[in-house]
């Protein structure tokens, strides 16, 4: 049986434009193999958040919500791997290992359950052997204070809310393979 798949469109582009900012990383790099600390425990990785920084975003920016998304995974809908919401607008970076947990998560940001089933990032795991995924780490500039949305929404009822109050996006994809 082989895993190998046509390569899914940038699921970002498929949206409404919005503007760009950027977003840089000591931790991964765009279009480089993540390092085994981002890789999920179940894949021989420490399973930790990359620290990400961002700078140029809109002046009317409220909040930042923060995903981590695999077009590539073998399923038809992809899979989330972190979704931080409400990020204070004052926040400009989030250390290595902030996806722990909300109480790793600055002011009254909290995460919503990924993919995994848990409420936490859940690093990179894609079935041995199959192609290269892409890491989609995006940085989501809000027009409003907090999405009207509790811990316990879907990673699609996020994105559903962030198609109405994105004022841009920043963006950084790394791979893994293994």
């Amino acid at each position: 049986m082989s895993l190998e798949r046509p390569v899914s469109p940038d699921p970002y582009t498929l949206l409404p434009a919005v503007g760009e900012f950027a977003v840089t990383s000591t931790d991964v790099t765009d279009g480089q193999q993540l390092p085994m600390s981002a890789v999920h425990h179940s894949a021989g990785g420490q399973n930790l958040s990359p620290q990400l920084s961002w700078s140029g975003f809109p002046a009317d920016t409220k909040s930042f919500v923060v995903t981590c998304y695999d077009p590539d995974a073998p399923i038809p809908g992809g899979f989330w791997h972190w979704i931080a919401v409400n990020l204070p607008a004052s926040t400009t970076e989030l250390p290595a290992g902030a996806g722990a947990g909300d109480d790793s998560l600055p002011g009254d940001a909290f995460h919503v359950r990924s993919d995994f089933s848990t409420r936490d990032y859940g690093g990179s795991a894609p079935p041995q052997g199959d192609q290269v995924h892409r890491y989609y780490f995006v940085v989501h500039a809000v027009d409003v204070d907090a999405l009207d949305v509790t811990p316990d929404a879907s990673a699609a009822v996020v994105s559903f809310n962030l198609a109405f109050h994105t004022l841009a996006r920043a963006i950084i994809t790394p791979t893994y393979q293994h």
